[in-house]
């Protein structure tokens, strides 16, 4: 599927009965003690969906400090009917960057696809997730996201933590052109995350209801401690922009001592970004947040067919532009995980 559709560390001691990898040496001699190998770059991932899934597939072939701030805006499918039924954060996004997180070893594709895996049924069950069911039955009996999710994350084996990005489920308000093809210019507000990633218009601005939501502290925690803060790829509107529309956690976003790279879409997504170029994305971006700085915009090279001008748009945020080959080579609109994991080590290195 395209990417723009819309935990703590396992214990590093050594198992038992099992000396471990020695760390204490490199594949030369001894370390030397007043030299210690570098800590692992801190990366915050933000979207939702198959975006932030493809960007924590390769995060996580990089560093082994990454934390997902995932949107909770979703209402269609398995995590609406949760979410209306029992009043809970939509697990799905949560539930899919945890499955991206999962290691490439037996116990990670295994927990991966049985979190992923969609009851097929006549009955209530029919569409549900079992990650989504664990996720929402952990919160029941923790009373508390953020644990449950990191409960999640430990069985699974995740390289990171996944946080929501509000304490509360949230609505999108979109302002659309067009939706009614019979007048092409008009502007109508179509709300739910599903609506606005499926209209027929042109989404021309967000906003979430409640407005100025509450922040996840520990989301708000993360970014201001990361090294870096990735925003993309994703569904634009209703997956990457959100967040910046938290008050506490876009206040985090701006003045984080942490570099920021955006990592641009492969190509426009129905209704949300038809008709965008690559800088669109970025003018869009500064438009709802006109404080926000940008270290590096990260580009398919392939997809970009004026660089002079997408360079120009990067450095009108303060960054610099970086192309690289990073689409699959099955023609389809997605990221491949290696290739896009070599142009995030050579930025988070840059």
């Amino acid at each position: 599927m395209p990417d723009n559709a819309h935990a703590p560390e396992p214990d590093p001691d050594p198992p038992p009965g099992g000396a471990g990898p020695d760390r204490s040496t490199t594949g030369v001699g001894p370390r030397d003690p007043a030299c210690p190998a570098p800590s692992p770059p801190r990366v915050v991932a933000l979207g939702g969906g198959h975006g932030l899934y493809a960007s924590l597939s390769a995060l996580r072939r990089v560093t082994t400090d990454v934390t997902a701030v995932v949107t909770v805006a979703d209402d269609g499918g398995s995590s609406g009917r949760l979410r209306r039924e029992l009043g809970v954060l939509p697990p799905g996004d949560l539930r899919m960057a945890l499955a991206a997180l999962c290691g490439d070893d037996e116990w990670g594709h295994t927990w991966s696809e049985v979190i992923q895996h969609r009851f097929r049924s006549e009955g209530d069950l029919h569409g549900h997730a079992v990650g989504n069911l664990l996720i929402v039955a952990l919160w029941e009996l923790l009373g508390d996201s953020v644990a449950g999710l990191d409960w999640v994350g430990q069985l699974l084996g995740a390289h990171g933590r996944v946080l929501p990005m509000s304490s509360v489920p949230l609505d999108l308000l979109a302002e659309v052109e067009g939706a009614d093809p019979a007048r092409p210019h008009e502007i109508t507000e179509v709300r739910g995350q599903v609506a606005c990633a499926s209209t027929s218009g042109r989404v021309r601005s967000i906003s979430l209801v409640p407005k100025d939501p509450p922040a996840s502290p520990p989301a708000v925690k993360a970014v201001r401690e990361a090294d870096w803060v990735v925003f993309g790829p994703g569904s634009w509107f209703t997956s990457v922009l959100p967040h910046l529309l938290v008050p506490d956690l876009a206040d985090a976003l701006v003045t984080t001592k942490a570099r920021r790279v955006v990592a641009l879409n492969l190509s426009p997504q129905r209704g949300e970004t038809d008709g965008f170029r690559p800088e669109t994305y970025l003018e869009v971006l500064a438009a709802h947040a006109p404080r926000l700085g940008v270290d590096v915009v990260l580009a398919d090279r392939g997809v970009v067919d004026d660089p002079g001008r997408l360079r120009e748009a990067a450095e009108a945020l303060g960054g610099r532009l970086v192309l690289a080959d990073v689409r699959a080579d099955d023609g389809s609109a997605r990221h491949d995980p290696a290739r896009l994991a070599a142009a995030f080590d050579r930025v988070l290195r840059g």
